[in-house]
This record gives C-alpha cells, structure tokens and sequence, in this order.
C-alpha cells in the first residue's frame, strides 16, 4: 500500500514537469489494480506531488528560480521567417501581456482562475501555473488553492470507478 502511494507520488511529480505523461490514467490503473487504497489518500499523495512540480514552474515564471544556463535560448539573427512568426504572434503576445497585467490589478481573479483550473483542468492547468506566477500570486496561496483542487479533482477521480461500479451494478 505504501509502495503503490510512493509510486503515485513519484509519477504525479513527474507528470507535472512533464505534461506528456498522464497522471489521471495512473490514478484509474492503480485504483483497479489495487481498490482497497482509500482515495482520499490518493487524492492527498497525488495533489501535494502535483502541486511540488508546478512549484518549479511557478518560481521560474515568477523569477524566483533561474533556469540553468543550457535551457536558455541563445539569441538568434532575424530572418524573414522569424519576422514573419513574430508579426503573426504579435496579437496573441500583447493579449497575454494585457491578461498578466490584469491579473496584476485583480489578484483574486487570478486565485479564482488557478483554482477553477485545478479541479476542472481548464483552462490548462500548466498555463495558470505559469500566469500565476508572473503575476505573483502569493506563494501561500498558490501551493494551498492549488493543493484544494487538485486534492478534489483527484480524491473524485479514484472514487470514480466505484461510483460507477455501484450505480450500474
């Protein structure tokens, strides 16, 4: 038992620095390969593991952590191809920077935003992660309304296949 949390804990960290994996498909394995793991406890290992990834996410977006030296991007001379992506991506740039600075007037819409995101998934949690902290949203309020919702979008899920087992069966 306590080595199937582990587990949960280690893929749930790792799906959250890198979004290929899927961590909701783990949670529904593992709570039909092993049904007498409360989910309530899943919910919990899974969350904080989550949350303790996108904390990375969050400090570098809000400057607070700095990236190593080989993840940066080197400056690149302008072609007119770049110029070309620059010109299409220009609108979509400026909205980004209209919503950060409003995010910067609002901070509790931006809690609101980062809390609907953690249960529902939408908008993408990874974005609001990183909304979040460039417009520095509190660090106390990003690990705790982060760690509610996913805490229930994850408690909900492994209790999923046992409340549809009960109510067809």
């Amino acid at each position: 038992m306590f080595g199937s949390l582990l587990l949960a804990a280690g893929v749930a960290f790792g799906s959250a620095l890198v979004p290929l994996i899927s961590v909701e498909i783990f949670v529904l394995a593992l709570v039909t390969r092993e049904p007498a793991l409360p989910c309530l406890a899943i919910g919990a290992v899974v969350a904080a593991a989550q949350i303790g990834g996108k904390f990375i996410y969050y400090l570098a977006a809000r400057g607070s952590f700095h990236l190593p030296k080989f993840m940066h991007r080197k400056p690149k001379p302008p072609t007119p191809r770049r110029e070309r992506w620059h010109e299409r991506t220009k609108r979509f740039r400026a909205w980004v920077e209209r919503l950060t600075e409003k995010c910067h007037q609002h901070p509790h819409w931006m809690a609101g935003t980062y809390g609907v995101s953690s249960v529902v998934g939408l908008p993408p949690f990874m974005a609001t992660t990183i909304l979040a902290g460039l417009a520095r949203m509190s660090v106390a309020m990003f690990l705790s309304v982060g760690f509610v919702g996913r805490f229930i979008r994850f408690s909900l899920l492994a209790a999923s296949p046992a409340i549809l087992a009960h109510w067809l069966f």
